[in-house]
């Protein structure tokens, strides 16, 4: 048997340190203050026992560091790891450890001590029936599975199906920004509930508990949520950071905070990564969607927007202006990271590079558009009829299209406008009408 005792340097991230160890060995349990695991199964998938400590304690990141400490047993593992915060000396024999890192044995130390016992050994060189009578079967029971002649029974650990975390904070928070190095510590411990679960998540929420009741007479909420969503599920700890950070400095806290909750409301299974063997294709720093959160929270959704392609030949309507970060989140409900929208436009179609917002009326001299000055048409008609579902005031849109120069302005995009058959409008002699709709740059 191969057991590791451990007690984190945190209190409260004794939680997480077990979601950790699952990774390692099922066998996770907590023992009073620390958590042992027995990892002797284990340990010629990991490689060896130093190259399960390295994984355990020094390549999973960001949780802070623990001490620790082996032996065959979980309960001398567990004495020697008390001996190791005391500063002491650990002995390698187990006769020589004292019997104040037994928890069976510390109501009768003093006992003990008068008739000249101080280890383990001592003990266990009494007569048996004679300990058992004077200090219960407790004490032997104890030193039995210390020494490996009992079998160890625990309570093992499992690991939640959703997280949900409580913190009390050092302090009162007046301001939400004062949460965040709180909620730092638990997004820490979320990301190896992530890992342990092979799972990323979309969406989690924040929930503060609030000192006061009432605030100058008026009745208070016990509880204030924030509610933070990514567009694809991620275990990456410093985006959520980032992210948390940028909500909470837009967050108002209606009265002082004490506790912080942080728990998951939607993840996703998370496929490992493929990675390119190529260096080059492996781009550094952060991805577009990440930017585009980050972004989207501190200037407003509305102010980070993406065109999204419409199936509308005209080309007023050809796109619309969408969220960027409702549009990605939408695109991931659907079942892919990109949204593929049929574009209507024909591939050999020359079209201008900015469109007017709403097109120009020109004037018409002797049946010539004029836009500072003369036009002259060099392509087209490029004929468009479309729109008749539309219930528009002027009828379908029915325009010939032409690709015209103008002196001082340059190349421009003009149309025009032909006269709807079914309007009951046939009159020859109506003016053509003339517009301008798209300049090329």
């Amino acid at each position: 048997m191969y057991w590791i005792a451990l007690l984190p340097s945190l209190e409260d991230e004794r939680c997480a340190w077990g979601w950790r160890a699952l990774q390692f060995t099922p066998r996770v349990a907590q023992v009073e203050e620390v958590l042992v695991l027995e990892a002797s199964a284990a340990l010629r998938l990991w490689g060896g026992r130093q190259a399960l400590l390295k994984k355990l304690f020094h390549e999973c990141q960001p949780l802070q560091d623990a001490q620790w400490a082996q032996a065959r047993t979980a309960l001398t593992a567990l004495g020697k790891l008390r001996l190791k915060l005391r500063g002491e000396t650990v002995s390698a024999r187990l006769d020589d450890l004292p019997l104040e890192v037994l928890s069976a044995a510390r109501d009768h130390v003093q006992t003990l001590e008068r008739i000249g016992c101080r280890s383990w050994g001592d003990v266990r060189s009494l007569p048996r029936a004679g300990v058992a009578r004077r200090f219960g079967p407790g004490l032997l029971e104890a030193l039995d599975c210390a020494y490996g002649v009992r079998p160890e029974r625990f309570a093992w650990l499992e690991l939640p199906e959703v997280f949900d975390l409580k913190v009390e904070l050092a302090s009162l928070a007046t301001s939400a920004p004062e949460l965040m190095w709180s909620a730092q510590r638990l997004l820490s411990q979320l990301q190896v509930w992530l890992q342990a679960r092979h799972r990323g998540v979309l969406a989690l929420e924040l929930e503060w508990t609030l000192d006061v009741r009432r605030l100058n007479g008026l009745s208070l909420p016990g509880h204030q949520q924030l509610a933070v969503r990514t567009a694809q599920p991620t275990q990456d700890v410093f985006h959520l950071r980032r992210l948390v950070g940028e909500h909470l400095s837009r967050a108002t806290l209606a009265a002082p905070a004490n506790h912080l909750r942080l728990r998951t409301l939607e993840t996703l299974s998370l496929d490992g990564a493929s990675r390119s063997l190529l260096p080059e294709e492996n781009a550094k720093g952060e991805r577009l969607h990440q930017l585009i959160e980050r972004l989207s929270v501190r200037l407003g959704p509305g102010n980070v927007v993406v065109p999204l392609a419409q199936a509308d030949h005209r080309p007023e309507r050809m796109q619309i202006w969408k969220s960027a970060a409702s549009s990605s989140n939408a695109a991931l409900r659907s079942g892919s990271n990109s949204r593929t929208v049929h574009n209507p436009l024909p591939c050999d179609g020359i079209y201008p590079s900015w469109l007017l917002p709403n097109p120009l009326r020109l004037e018409v001299h002797g049946e010539k558009p004029h836009y500072h000055g003369p036009l002259r048409l060099l392509a087209g008609p490029q004929r468009l009829e479309t729109g008749w579902w539309d219930a528009q005031p002027n009828g379908p849109a029915l325009r010939d299209y032409f690709v015209a120069r103008s002196e001082e302005a340059g190349l421009v995009w003009v149309y025009r406008e032909r006269l709807n058959p079914h309007s009951g409008s046939l009159d020859e002699l109506a003016p053509v009408r003339w517009y301008l709709h798209g300049v090329y740059a």
